[in-house]
């Protein structure tokens, strides 16, 4: 029997420990790689953990690549801390492609919207969903719908109004119109009324237009007409600023027009309060 002892020297062995230290030196050099990934993700405030769990495609993602989406919105106006509140919403933008994903969208707002350069920063703070949503099936239909319902010209949308474009045609924008619309009011009544406060975009008939105008019809005889020419009314809370003024006025037996319930201030509506009761109270 041939005993075979493979010596030190041995080439198969060189070899072998050779990959073990390419194999080793990799994993160093690939956890080092990700860990400053880590830490650059903490230097803009993103939760890593977070941003990982949301966007597994981070984790093998080059730190280039995180950086090159920080440079993009950076060179946008936005700054460092608007930067990482941003990518800490939306992790999924960690790994955008800068070129195909986010400039395009920079371009629409600018080019096609009309948003001034130094006004773009405004919109994506107020709306980072934005930077997220598909440029041709969201943002492009929902601008030419509104356009046509006539933010168009001195009613253009703008940095306050861009938040509208993420809003879904067919279950947002639509059902809130025809809701305005079942009250009785005409479309250029209810064009106007969106148009002095696009806010009426935004809020849930459910939550917000269904008890507000139960409240207004039933507990203070109001009529349409007075919401109409005040749309502004259901952008005040029900609970904490409607009931009780209109409890207060009840109480005190004195009326005044929505607007001038509503506009001013709690100091400002107290003040009235004690106006009118002294106007009321008997000479001595």
């Amino acid at each position: 029997m041939i005993l075979c002892v493979r010596t030190p020297n041995s080439p198969d062995l060189l070899i072998t420990q050779n990959t073990l230290k390419t194999h080793v030196s990799t994993a160093a050099d690939s956890g080092l790689r990700f860990r400053r990934k880590i830490l650059y993700l903490q230097s803009l405030n993103v939760d890593s953990s977070k941003a990982l769990h949301k966007n597994p495609n981070l984790r093998s993602a080059p730190l280039s690549a995180v950086q090159s989406i920080a440079q993009c919105l950076a060179s946008m106006g936005l700054d460092p801390v608007d930067v990482g509140r941003i990518l800490d919403m939306h992790p999924e933008l960690l790994t955008s492609d800068p070129y195909t994903e986010i400039y395009p969208i920079f371009d629409f707002l600018l080019n096609t919207v009309r948003i001034p350069f130094h006004e773009i920063r405004k919109s994506i703070i107020r709306c980072p969903r934005l930077l997220v949503s598909d440029l041709e099936a969201q943002l492009k239909p929902t601008f030419e719908f509104l356009t046509r319902f006539g933010f168009s010209g001195r009613n253009r949308i703008t940095s306050r109004t861009s938040l509208l474009l993420v809003s879904s045609i067919e279950f947002t924008l639509i059902p809130k119109i025809e809701y305005l619309l079942g009250l009785g009011l005409k479309h250029g009544e209810v064009k106007n009324m969106v148009l002095r406060s696009p806010g009426l975009l935004t809020f849930s008939v459910e939550n917000n237009f269904m008890p507000k105008v139960d409240y207004f019809l039933n507990e203070m005889n109001g009529n349409i007409e007075e919401i109409k020419d005040f749309p502004q009314y259901f952008s005040y809370s029900l609970e904490r600023k409607i009931k009780p003024r209109h409890r207060l006025l009840m109480k005190h037996r004195f009326s005044m027009p929505l607007w001038e319930m509503l506009k001013v201030s709690d100091g400002e509506f107290n003040a009235q309060l004690i106006e009118k009761r002294l106007e009321m109270a008997p000479e001595v």
